[in-house]
Parts: structure tokens; sequence; C-alpha cells
């Protein structure tokens, strides 16, 4: 199982050696996170369904593996100086959370319509907001202008090397975990946890498929593999907050070369998984977390010949970190 295929560093911003790295370096302070599974979800969906539960992990998503081998990666001299990064979520809290952990500050810009529940989690983990207007634009001037001002590094959310192999522990888990697997489904945005998981997983299993999941209001990853080249899109509109960046050039090449396929899906079928998760894992999951499960659920994943000998099936539960305050207002009215 474990005669891993060169997938080679010089072509991709991370391969197996970085990310077995990454996981000896940063195994101290994440959780090692569950995979639950569930017979009725495996009725459903006619496969064998594992879910790895990314949102039990420290800040409440994957990306504080990420952050946390960016952070201890960094030589003294510039940790003294902090870090900063531009993010509507889980990448903010993550970095302030590592960067706590170090004892050293984090600078975190946040646009002005990012979920409040993320932002008060930055806040919990005591990184410093700095509010931007809602542009990516926007939000890389003011993250240009602070690194100018305190000398602080950036740690990119996701177009970044050390950022890619902190994700790409998830695989080196989850397939000591389930090493049935045969099949792997990530939600994609900028790239940074499919590339890790896709570097990872297939120097482990080069057989194992690989499949995104996206929103329709933010399909940049599909319409970038159909036309062979990095699309961006004028705007995104989907309720998966978490899902609207768009692919950089170091998540692109894996994405391009390694990912099978991207299954669009749209938000009814999100929010429909996002319920089904809650009531029959008992798990709160956030929109960007369920859109895997969607995505094995949906006609084009099911009616797809490509895909009817996929029967155990790894669904990457990104993150938990929703607004709950509907709901709670709900009960108390």
């Amino acid at each position: 199982m474990d005669a891993e295929s060169p997938i080679s560093a010089e072509k991709y911003a991370a391969d197996i050696s970085s990310i077995r790295e990454a996981h000896v370096r940063i195994k101290p302070f994440i959780h090692k996170t569950p995979v639950l599974t569930s017979e009725s979800l495996n009725t459903l969906s006619g496969r064998e369904l594992f879910f790895k539960c990314e949102c039990f992990q420290k800040g409440g998503a994957f990306k504080f593996r990420g952050a946390c081998n960016a952070i201890f990666s960094l030589d003294n001299d510039q940790a003294a100086k902090g870090v900063v990064t531009h993010s509507s979520g889980n990448h903010a809290a993550a970095l302030a959370l590592a960067a706590k952990l170090r004892g050293i500050p984090a600078h975190i810009v946040i646009p002005n319509n990012a979920p409040k529940c993320k932002v008060e989690n930055v806040i919990r983990y005591g990184g410093q907001v700095i509010w931007s207007d809602v542009t990516i634009q926007s939000r890389e001037d003011t993250a240009a202008k602070v690194m100018q001002e305190t000398g602080a590094v950036l740690v990119h959310p996701f177009n970044d090397g050390r950022i890619i192999s902190g994700q790409g522990t998830i695989s080196l888990e989850f397939l000591e975990q389930v090493p049935q697997l045969d099949t792997v489904i990530v939600p994609i945005s900028g790239g940074g946890l499919i590339s890790g998981v896709t570097l990872a997983a297939k120097s482990i299993n080069p057989l194992l498929r690989v499949l995104a999941a996206e929103p329709k209001g933010a399909n940049d990853a599909a319409q970038s593999k159909a036309a062979g080249r990095i699309v961006k899109l004028r705007e995104t509109n989907t309720v998966a907050d978490g899902l609207r960046a768009f692919l950089g050039d170091l998540t692109w090449p894996v994405v391009r070369d390694l990912v099978e396929d991207v299954i669009v899906v749209d938000d009814e079928e999100i929010i429909d998984a996002m319920k089904l998760i809650y009531e029959i894992l008992k798990v709160a999951v956030e929109p960007s977390g369920a859109i895997g499960l969607a995505a094995v659920l949906s006609d084009r994943f099911k009616k797809n010949p490509a895909w009817k000998d996929c029967n155990n099936i790894g669904i990457i539960i990104s993150g938990g970190n929703l607004d709950l305050e509907v709901l709670w207002d709900s009960f108390r009215r």
C-alpha cells in the first residue's frame, strides 16, 4: 500500500516528504480527527461513506493544520515580527490560534462581510483584526500595508507550500484510519486543501481517485478544468462562504494534473446535505463542509458511469464554524 509513487516536489509546491515533515512538526498541536460512518447515509448513497471530521479540529476547521505548519516553520527572527494574512474566516482563526501557541503577533485582514462567528473566533484567539472592503484587491492591499508597517510575514490562505503541506496531513491520518478508501471527495476553493490531500493520497495509493466538490455559484475550478487554465469569476454567489476563492498558481497545477473531476452542486443540495449531517451524524457543519456529501448524493455523481465503482468513499467535512444565531433566536421566540 505504501509503495509511494514519485510525485515530484520540483513540479508541485509540496510532496509526500514535505507533508510527512509537516505532520511531525504539527502533531503536538493538532487533533487527530475522528472518522464517522452511518448505515443510513450508506443506504441513501448506495456506497460506503467515511466522514473525516475536520470540524472537530482546533479552530473548528482543517485550516489549523496548514496555519500551524506555516507558523512553526518560521525561524525565530521571522516569527518575532509576527504574521499577517487576509481571510474571511477559518484561515484567519487558525492563524491567530497557531500564532498564539507560538507567542507571536497575528495581524488578520478581514473583509467587512465575514460571518460574525468566524470574526469572533479570531478575536477569541488573540488575533488583531484589521478590516478591509470585500474585494480581493482591497484585502491584498490592506495586508500589504500591514506587512510594510510591521515587517510581519505573509501567510497566504492557500497559495503557499507550507499551507498545502499542512493540509496534506489529513490524508496521512485518513488512509491510516480507512486503508480501503478508493475515492476521496474534497471541497475546492483556493485549492490548498485539495492540493495537499491529493499529493499525499496519490503518493500513498496511486490508484485512489480524488474528486472536487464545488458550488454552482462559485464554479471557477470546474471552468478552469474545462478550459485548461485558471478561470476567475467576476462574482460569486453561494451559501458556502468558505468556497468563494479562486485557484492560485501553486494549487492549480495539482488540480489540473491529479484531480479527476469537479462535481458542481447547487446551494439547495448543500443545505440538504447539511441537514442530513446534522440529523443523522449529529454534527453541526458549515455549508462548505457539507458539500462532499451533497456531491455524492447528486445525480451528476450517481448517474456518471465513470464513478460507478467508487465504493469506499472518503468525505472531508472541512469545517463546522456555522453562525447559529438564527437558530437560537428561533428557539427564544
